[in-house]
This record gives C-alpha cells, structure tokens and sequence, in this order.
C-alpha cells in the first residue's frame, strides 16, 4: 500500500516542479548551510591564529660586524 501513497505524493509534486524556471539553478539550503558552516570555521581558525601569534616572542639576533678582509659567512 506504501508505493500507492508515495507515488500519489509523487504526482501532487509534479505540477510544483514545473512552475520552477527550469534554466535557474540555485544552491538551495544545502548550499547555504555548508558555506555557513565554512564561515564559521574560518571564523574559529583565525580566532586561535591571532591567539597563537601574541603569544610569538621573536628578537632577530643582532649581525656580527663583519671583518674587512674576509666574504660574510654563509647562512644556515
């Protein structure tokens, strides 16, 4: 009795489908919850990224005075 019923919603859906333009395509919801949920996660991740980087203590060591006869030593 189930295939009767669904396919008698089946056929009350149809005449909705048509009325949609069929040359426009939309994300939908689908579409908006997904690229909402990426916002938020990029939200997050640039939250914690700004936390980690005023934690970063950097002082450059100060460059040796180089000597007049000799090449600058390599860097490591």
């Amino acid at each position: 009795m189930e295939g009767v019923t669904d396919t008698y919603a089946l056929h009350q859906l149809v005449p909705l489908a048509k009325e949609l333009d069929e040359n426009k395509v939309t994300p939908g919801l689908l579409g908006f919850v997904v690229f909402a949920v990426l916002a938020v996660g990029v939200w997050f991740l640039m939250k914690s990224m700004n936390k980690h980087m005023k934690q970063v203590d950097f002082e450059e060591e100060p460059a040796p005075p180089a000597e007049a006869g000799k090449a600058p030593a390599p860097r490591r």
